[in-house]
């Protein structure tokens, strides 16, 4: 990083809703609910696909990884937010805001590729659900979990690299976190070289992906559509329908903000996506994969009757 990032600005003001304080308790209040529910309907996933031997399949592992990641990357930016509802110098470190921008961008585009992964997956399990065994063996299930983190943080990687590279004349940042579009404002001199390498990570993140999953999903409804019966049509269909919400509300809230060469004329339009995205999308998928999916509410079922009724399962059991 610079040497006079360092001497010119040595912390950032996160000051998007300084201008309203009176709405600082109700933010602090619905943020802390959201944040909480996140965590808890995350982790929950996460430890029902791990104790549950029917959930042990390549599915349920994508998707515990999706649950790991949504908790981190609602974790990077909330509780510093919480913070700021309640403190009068709603500052971030020099060196805080680059961490935190380089988690949050990392896991964002990893949670873009993954969504890919989930989309093979079930392209596979639709389309060669006899191969699906070999197809999605153990290694290649690792594989497509472990490419997402190693393409979003390599792309998070050379975002930071760039931006810090650039001189801020101020110290102000009209949003609730570090991001990438309301850093590049703060710039003293023409970034437009950084704009640029930004816009196309940006691009290739969402474009790649997003391809990814419409072309699986363009061979999936093809699959389906030659299901002669409508209760397999329907059946085949539930199985990915979960994770058609969720992609399609993801990508939704993220499409319009960082694909605009201008970023900083429309930063007001990206703070509003940016809260979508990061407080709300987190809590919202264990609500979406678990509503909607039979196996995990079977299994919650399955769970919750151990718990609550042990000794006669243990009297069945004799």
């Amino acid at each position: 990083m610079g040497g006079n990032n360092f001497s010119e600005v040595s912390l950032f003001v996160l000051s998007r809703f300084a201008d309203h304080p009176e709405l600082n308790v109700s933010l602090f209040l619905i943020f802390l609910f959201i944040y909480l529910f996140t965590v808890l309907g995350n982790l929950g996933l996460i430890m029902l696909i791990r104790t549950d031997p029917q959930l042990h399949s390549p599915m349920y592992f994508f998707l515990s990884n999706l649950a790991f990641i949504d908790i981190f990357y609602s974790s990077t930016v909330t509780p510093k937010a919480l913070v700021n509802f309640q403190s009068k110098q709603k500052s971030i470190s020099f060196l805080g805001c680059f961490v935190q921008m380089y988690f949050f961008v990392g896991l964002v585009c990893s949670e873009c590729f993954l969504l890919g992964s989930m989309a093979y997956d079930r392209y596979v399990a639709i389309c060669n659900p006899l191969l699906y065994v070999v197809v999605i063996s153990q290694k290649v299930c690792i594989w497509l979990g472990a490419m997402p983190y190693a393409i979003g943080f390599t792309n998070s990687l050379i975002s930071v690299c760039m931006i810090s590279s650039l001189d801020f004349c101020e110290s102000s940042i009209n949003h609730f976190f570090c991001d990438t579009t309301a850093l590049l404002a703060l710039s003293c001199r023409d970034a437009f070289g950084t704009e640029l390498v930004i816009f196309i990570l940006a691009g290739f993140t969402l474009l790649s992906s997003l391809l990814i999953i419409t072309v699986t999903y363009i061979s999936i409804i093809s699959a389906i559509l030659r299901i002669q019966s409508a209760a397999g049509r329907w059946k085949a269909f539930s199985t990915c329908a979960s994770h058609l919400t969720g992609v399609t509300i993801f990508y939704g809230s993220l499409m319009f903000p960082y694909l605009q060469p201008d970023n900083t004329s429309s930063l007001t339009q990206a703070q509003v996506a940016a809260v979508f995205y990061t407080i709300v999308i987190p809590m919202l998928n264990p609500l979406i994969y678990s509503l909607r999916n039979k196996d995990v509410k079977n299994a919650l079922l399955r769970v919750l009757h151990e718990r609550l009724f042990p000794q006669q399962i243990l009297r069945a059991a004799v």
